[in-house]
């Protein structure tokens, strides 16, 4: 390590006094200027992880559905996962040292971690679409030169993009080729040849219009579209010409809000989707014919791929194990829906894509999705290798056909990552296939009524949980005045959870009808105002 060089640059990018920030499920995210000496310092990071894994490692430049103003930055794993835990812990130590101490503390991480200086570094780069991010990112490449790494800065991508690169290259080309042709090439040849098998292959089954956030997803899909057979009419709304980021549109504002975003009129029963910010997560929605709203949001994603998927596993005759993965705040209804109707076994999670994803890959099918549209499907090595032989060898006719659609599936769905553009083609395909409108996948099930609050505390820590956030350890009597509470409305529950990024503790309630989710959400929120130490003035109703 040459310290002379690191001290240069180190001074080129300082570090804001008195700035501390946590690595968390999203990486850092904070304003934009704030994040030069960050963004060095993950060049940094990543060059050591990369000598640890001897691998490819990620670096994404982006705040996903933050506002413009704000930027982040998260690190990719060998497979295209998310950063192992125990290298978060570093990525923050390294974000909040001194200018003085940065030497030592690479040292000690090189230590900790085993790292062998002497070996080659190898890093991916991709950024978002955000004014501050060719900078940012610009500073990401000093971090990784000063300590002797390669890179190959892929400029302007989503982030599953980026993902899906780095899995490609850790895999020697396994998994696709690590280009943007390459995975245009993936996608659209494994959905031209799911949608050749469905009954009608009309164009009025896939008129689609997208609202891309004013975000990175309206380039990818601009240039995705060549690729798309010519059934595929999709319009492209809030594509960032005129609007800001995130301003009004998007996943997070449809999901969040409950309404349609600006800059999209809607038809009555026309087909509309939202991608968030940086084309991770995917929310579906349309207007009847009275203009009420409905969405279909990461639950009815889940459950629709879910039904699918099955359908496919019982044709093909295997003992693959299948499941769903949701978090607490995945609709009653869905999980009831899942596990009754369905008969898929469903299990729960903390909240964050990294736990998620953890607990599907246990599985041989694997569907996780979280209530906001983050979410995708992951295959085992064995159920992978045992569908490919089928969709290839196997002699009864039906079974071969349902491995085959299976087998494009596998090469459909981005299994490092939620995935906008791939979710929104396994929806299409599916749709298709099966021959369904949007109201009728909208049917399936209704979703419970549900209200979202938070609540400002002086420190978020007092509040402790466990059974996957879904039950209050501390304070003392929090949850029996939960428990209590929930006994008075039909189907009703409720937990609160300390928000990972700030003092606030979120509150979550499900009840029969609006007015009591609400009643409900009133209530449980006076409980963790007067027993967490709630700020300001008592909630109100």
């Amino acid at each position: 390590m040459d310290s002379e060089a690191l001290k240069k640059y180190s001074a080129l990018h300082p570090k804001p006094a008195g700035l501390t920030l946590h690595y968390g499920t999203a990486g850092f995210r904070t304003k934009a200027e704030q994040l030069d000496h960050v963004m060095f310092r993950m060049g940094l990071l990543a060059v050591l992880r990369s000598k640890a894994v001897v691998s490819t490692i990620g670096v994404m430049v982006t705040a996903s559905h933050n506002p413009e103003e704000d930027n982040g930055v998260k690190l990719v794993d060998p497979l295209g996962e998310m950063l192992h835990p125990s290298w978060e812990e570093y990525a923050t130590q390294l974000a909040n040292a001194e200018e003085g101490e940065l030497q030592k503390i690479i040292t000690k991480i090189c230590q900790k971690a085993a790292v062998n200086q002497h070996k080659d570094a190898s890093v991916f780069i991709g950024r978002d679409t955000r004014p501050s991010s060719e900078k940012l990112s610009q500073s990401v490449i000093d971090g990784i030169f000063v300590l002797g790494g390669q890179y190959h800065d892929y400029g302007l991508v989503t982030t599953p993009q980026l993902h899906y690169m780095v899995r490609c290259q850790n895999t020697q080309g396994q998994y696709g080729k690590a280009t943007l042709e390459g995975y245009y090439e993936k996608l659209s040849k494994a959905f031209t040849e799911l949608i050749k098998q469905s009954p009608s292959s009309g164009e009025s089954q896939r008129y689609l219009k997208i609202d891309c956030a004013n975000g990175i997803g309206a380039l990818k899909l601009s240039e995705m579209k060549p690729y798309f057979p010519k059934e595929v009419l999709i319009h492209l709304y809030n594509d960032g010409t005129k609007e800001k980021l995130n301003h009004f549109c998007g996943a997070d504002f449809v999901k969040v809000h409950q309404k349609p975003p600006r800059g999209l009129d809607m038809k009555p029963n026309e087909r509309c989707c939202s991608f968030d910010g940086d084309a991770d997560r995917i929310v579906y929605y349309y207007k009847d014919a009275t203009g009420h709203f409905h969405l279909m949001d990461g639950d009815k994603i889940a459950t629709l791929i879910s039904i699918f998927l099955k359908e496919l596993l019982v044709k093909v005759g295997q003992t693959l194990k299948m499941a769903v993965v949701q978090t607490a705040y995945a609709n009653g209804s869905s999980t009831r829906y899942l596990e009754e109707t369905l008969k898929v076994p469903v299990h729960c999670v903390k909240t964050g894509v990294k736990h998620l994803h953890h607990k599907a890959q246990e599985f041989d099918v694997g569907v996780y999705f979280e209530a906001n549209g983050h979410g995708t499907v992951l295959f085992s090595k064995a159920a992978e290798t045992k569908i490919r032989e089928l969709a290839k060898e196997e002699k009864d006719d039906e079974k071969r056909e349902a491995a085959k659609v299976l087998e494009n599936m596998i090469d459909l769905i981005n299994q490092t990552v939620g995935d906008a553009v791939s979710d929104m083609l396994v929806i299409e395909a599916i749709l298709a296939l099966k021959g369904l409108t949007v109201q009728q996948w909208d049917a399936l099930y209704t979703d419970l009524p549900n209200r979202l609050l938070k609540i400002e505390v002086a420190d978020r820590r007092v509040i402790d949980t466990t059974d996957a956030e879904r039950r209050a350890v501390t304070p003392p009597g929090l949850q029996d005045k939960i428990d209590a509470l929930v006994k008075k409305y039909k189907l009703s529950r409720a937990f609160v959870r300390p928000s990972g990024t700030e003092d606030v503790v979120r509150i979550y309630t499900e009840a029969d009808t609006q007015e009591n989710a609400d009643a409900l959400a009133h209530e449980v929120s006076l409980a963790v105002y007067h027993l967490a130490g709630g700020k300001g003035a008592p909630p109100q109703p």
